[in-house]
């Protein structure tokens, strides 16, 4: 089991989340998503905003990386402004998607709508878009969203990121064992297979 942590607003998690699927598949790994965010653990280290933001040459940089990483992975591509965008309603929603059996496709809609289209995600209207086009009644979701069990969950979720020493996304974990970044998704899914191989 490969436990996958990513953040809505996280640049890298949108390759993550757009192919773990095919190859965690391949490698024969289960994955758990698990949707957290990365504003608290942030103010908890002193930052106020995303590290690209504060450090503008290696923002530049990445930008331009996750261009060339989206069009490598045949990937649509565009910046989305504000940055970081707001996370929290549809880190919940995806919350209540886990709970039934939407909860991927969600998320990759949302990846897709925000780094794909440079739709802004903190909006309701987007959310509720993209739960249509899913194929769902948005009002009954967005309800359960914002419900104190669901808004608990995130919380935890992000608590037990914090507690297992994560500081950015995408993020990987394997029996405690920490893999950070979509260029390390392949890593944490052979330890993932010689973690399984030797129980």
């Amino acid at each position: 089991m490969l436990d996958f942590f990513f953040e809505f607003a996280s640049t890298y998690s949108y390759p993550a989340a757009m192919r773990i699927d095919e190859v965690a598949r391949r490698a024969g790994v289960a994955v758990r998503w698990r949707p957290f965010l990365l504003g608290p653990i942030f103010k908890a280290q002193g930052l106020e905003t995303s590290p690209f933001n504060i450090y503008t040459t290696k923002g530049r940089y990445m930008w331009r990386d996750l261009a060339r990483t989206c069009e490598e992975l045949g990937l649509p591509f565009r910046r989305p402004e504000p940055f970081p965008q707001n996370g929290l309603l549809a880190a919940r929603v995806a919350h209540v998607g886990f709970e039934q059996d939407w909860g991927e496709a969600f998320c990759r809609a949302v990846y897709q709508a925000e780094f794909g289209h440079g739709q802004q995600i903190g909006e309701e209207s987007v959310i509720r878009e993209l739960l249509v086009g899913l194929g769902f009644t948005p009002d009954p979701i967005l309800a359960r969203a914002h419900a104190p069990e669901i808004k608990d969950r995130l919380r935890a979720t992000t608590e037990e990121a914090e507690r297992l020493g994560i500081f950015g996304a995408p993020s990987f974990v394997v029996n405690g064992e920490l893999f950070w970044g979509n260029d390390r998704l392949e890593q944490a899914l052979r330890y993932a297979q010689r973690v399984h191989s030797s129980t």
